[in-house]
């Protein structure tokens, strides 16, 4: 594990952070104790689920509930005419939110094969099933909008309400079935293509791809004694959660208490608020408890995929292979509803072109339109995903003009340590070891000795590619991260975090932090998760925040707790604060008196929590908030080595290799984890997993049987090196990792197929069938 020479020399004497320790909740989660929602949940709660729309555009013009609420044990059912009448966003973002106000909790319209038509609840899953069934409910159908090149300024309306609306200046406008709209550009875009000695520009296309987190959207609520809705919630925003039922449900947030349990996985589908909100009113209605848990099916069929992109790049080099400028066009389809469909759009330019520092100029547009198509929302990577295939592709599709090694062009044009990014919002970038990821990954995969290909023999050849990529730490002068520490009797920490744990392992890298911090033993620190009762407002784990937002959260309150520390000891050993010093076990003079003075040199942290339990003023706690006015890019580089079989157009992935820089880590272990755990999800997106819809706008993948998720058998070797930098403005130097490794496969692969056997694939998934077409034309 290499570091920056911009590193410190007193980082490297770090004790706890950068320790490959084991995450604090290891030994419960594979011994299954029970921690997750489902195993929390009341078990008199009443089972609610969801009638759903057969139709991708309907009107409900009659619903007949009469003999469905005689079945025994149904307690409500619940239609459009039954719930507030108040349009919010399932997004969860920070407020306002960028994403429309664009839906009810039941709607007479409906918008999306899948859509919710009726809340049913009742004591048990068989009552509920069979009261679904004899819901009668007569529907006016409409013609939809499924092809997204059709929705922008078309005759179908998916939004035509008046009541819609956006409460941020995104470029939406209902009447034009636009989500967002916008353009950022630099430089003179046309003299530096004109300038440009080889002109390419080419369109590529992403689907949708499912998240398939292990558990499932989840959630149970109740009201506890004083009348407050108290909801627990497999979420990654558990405070946007409490501000989005307040919202759809009409009521003030005083009257919502938000949980979070341990989450088994969300990948950003849980940073919109899916299932929520069906138990919340069934709860509000009866005064019972309530729970919902989303099949796999509904899952599939009525979610938050990835948003659906088709990415138009065009590039312009000089004869030497210089980028002289970018031009990148970006339509989306957010689908029904608008759930992070301005947001995600700018990341598939601004996270995309900074990746090369030449260009004179740039130029990012971008449409988001709805469709009749299932909701879209955030997954692991939001946009950056889909403009890296593209961007990162057309990077190979120029090199082969140019009959360049497409390293080559690479090395010539990347984005390097110290150079401003035009297209990052104008940012420096202050750590960056792009070069030395490139250089790892080409000496890790053979690249001299196999580029571009290799005859097998056999009627099989392999070739290789590469890609590049990166992401950002937190959203920039919009996140905030609160972290609240209190010393204890005998001296222990108890640390209290805003921040979602879903599998992540931030419970233990927090702890990490506070031990060096507070120069102390991982087991004096006593970490709590999520609860909006208790909690300090964190805006969520998403964006990869956590690790460089909450991780300096804990710094600063760290050393805020530890003035009040020493402010105590002084009190307890009659001197200035200025003559004392804090060691973690104690605090002591910085000179010490004379035995016999009377007076104690040194009082234990664990005399300090006891005696400040008696006839104490001040509270030996701290809370800390934090936010940026930057967000540092960690980079990546991969490669991949594909076999192809001529005849049959068969792709193997025969081994894919990475090299990161998420700045110094704070544990090697998760670190290497997040990182295989992201490879694979995009190996996934690039050969496996694909979302189709009939004409009727049905999907076909309705379940893991039609969905394809890569085995261990399907992913090859995979190899992950870390190429460490040093983020000045990061947490002992961290930046994040959580999304940027999900990038790199899919441009990675295509290039090696194309390297391979001279077969372009511009649409994912990269299959067999369109790589024999490819060959056959």
């Amino acid at each position: 594990m290499a570091y920056s020479q911009k590193r410190p020399a007193e980082a490297k004497k770090l004790r706890v952070v950068g320790a490959p320790l084991i995450k604090r909740d290891a030994k419960a989660l594979v011994t299954g104790k029970p921690v997750y929602t489902d195993d929390l949940a009341m078990k008199d709660c009443l089972i609610v689920k969801v009638l759903r729309s057969p139709y991708a555009h309907a009107l409900i013009r009659e619903i007949d509930c009469a003999v469905a609420s005689k079945v025994q044990g149904i307690e409500c059912i619940l239609t459009w005419k039954d719930v507030p009448k108040k349009r919010f966003t399932m997004a969860g973002q920070t407020y306002p939110e960028p994403s429309p106000y664009d839906r009810l909790i039941l709607d007479q319209r409906m918008r999306f094969v899948g859509d919710a038509v009726a809340i049913v609840a009742g004591e048990d899953e068989a009552c509920v099933d069979r009261a679904m069934r004899l819901i009668k409910v007569k529907y006016e159908v409409l013609e939809p909008v499924l092809d997204m090149h059709d929705a922008k300024d078309g005759d179908i309306l998916v939004h035509p309400e008046e009541d819609w609306k956006a409460l941020c200046p995104v470029g939406a406008d209902n009447m034009r079935n636009l989500c967002a709209c916008g353009k950022d550009e630099a430089g003179d875009l046309e003299a530096a293509f004109a300038g440009s000695s080889h002109v390419i520009e080419r369109v590529y296309h992403t689907k949708a791809n499912q998240q398939a987190m292990m558990e499932t959207f989840r959630a149970f609520t109740y009201m506890d004694i004083y009348g407050r809705l108290v909801v627990t919630a497999s979420t990654q925003v558990t405070f946007h959660v409490r501000r989005i039922l307040a919202h759809a449900l009409d009521v003030p947030k005083s009257k919502i208490r938000v949980i979070k349990p341990r989450i088994g996985g969300g990948f950003g589908a849980k940073q919109t608020v899916i299932a929520e909100v069906y138990p919340a009113i069934v709860t509000m209605k009866t005064g019972k408890p309530a729970k919902i848990v989303y099949s796999r099916y509904e899952s599939q069929i009525a979610s938050s995929p990835r948003h659906e992109m088709e990415v138009k790049v065009k590039l312009g080099c000089d004869d030497e292979g210089i980028l002289q400028a970018i031009d990148v066009y970006t339509l989306s389809n957010t689908g029904a509803y608008g759930e992070h469909g301005p947001t995600t759009v700018g990341l598939s330019g601004h996270k995309s072109i900074p990746l090369y520092g030449t260009p004179k100029a740039f130029r990012f547009a971008y449409d988001v339109v709805y469709t009749n198509r299932m909701s879209a929302g955030a997954y692991r990577g939001y946009g950056a995903t889909q403009g890296i295939f593209a961007v990162e592709s057309a990077i190979d599709e120029l090199a082969a003009e140019l009959h360049m090694d497409p390293v080559k062009l690479r090395e010539k044009n990347m984005v390097r340590e110290g150079q401003v990014m035009p297209a990052y919002y104008g940012e420096t970038a202050e750590s960056c070891t792009l070069d030395r990821c490139v250089d790892r990954v080409k000496e890790m995969i053979g690249w001299d000795e196999k580029y571009p290909r290799k005859d097998m023999g056999n009627g099989k050849v392999r070739g290789v590619g590469i890609a590049m990529a990166m992401q950002g730490s937190s959203i920039s002068k919009v996140d905030v991260a609160s972290v609240t520490i209190k010393v204890n009797d005998d001296g222990f920490y108890s640390m209290t975090i805003g921040a979602s744990d879903m599998g992540t392992g931030c419970d233990t890298t927090l702890a990490q932090v506070a031990a060096e911090c507070l120069n102390c033993e991982m087991d004096d620190i006593v970490v709590y998760g999520v609860d909006t009762d208790i909690s300090p407002y964190d805006s969520g784990s998403y964006a990869s925040s956590t690790a460089y937002l909450t991780g300096n959260a804990v710094v600063k309150t760290c050393e805020t707790l530890k003035k009040k520390i020493i402010k105590k000891a002084a009190e307890y050993l009659s001197c200035g604060e200025d003559e004392l010093e804090f060691t973690g076990k104690s605090v002591k003079r910085l000179t010490p008196v004379p035995e016999g003075s009377g007076f104690e040199n040194e009082i234990s942290l664990l005399d300090i929590g006891n005696r400040a339990m008696c006839f104490n003023n001040e509270a030996l706690q701290a809370t800390e908030s934090c936010t940026s006015p930057v967000s540092p890019p960690p980079f990546m580089a991969g490669a991949a080595e594909v076999e192809v079989d001529m005849e049959t157009g068969q792709i193997d992935l025969i081994q894919f290799v990475s090299a990161v820089d998420c700045g110094t880590p704070l544990n090697e272990n998760l670190a290497r984890v997040q990182t295989e755990g992201g490879l694979v999800q995009g190996i996934g997106m690039a050969l496996y997993e694909d979302v189709t819809y009939l004409k009727n706008g049905h999907v076909c993948e309705n379940s893991l049987m039609q969905y394809k998720l890569p085995t261990r058998l399907d992913i090859g070797r995979v190899q992950v090196e870390l190429e460490c930098s040093y983020e000045p403005t990061g947490p002992f130097g961290a930046k994040s990792i959580g999304e940027i490794v999900i990038n790199t496969p899919s441009p990675a692969i295509a290039n090696a197929v194309y390297n391979a056997v001279g077969v372009r694939i511009r649409e994912l998934p990269i299959t067999a069938e369109k790589i024999f077409n490819g060959l056959n034309q």
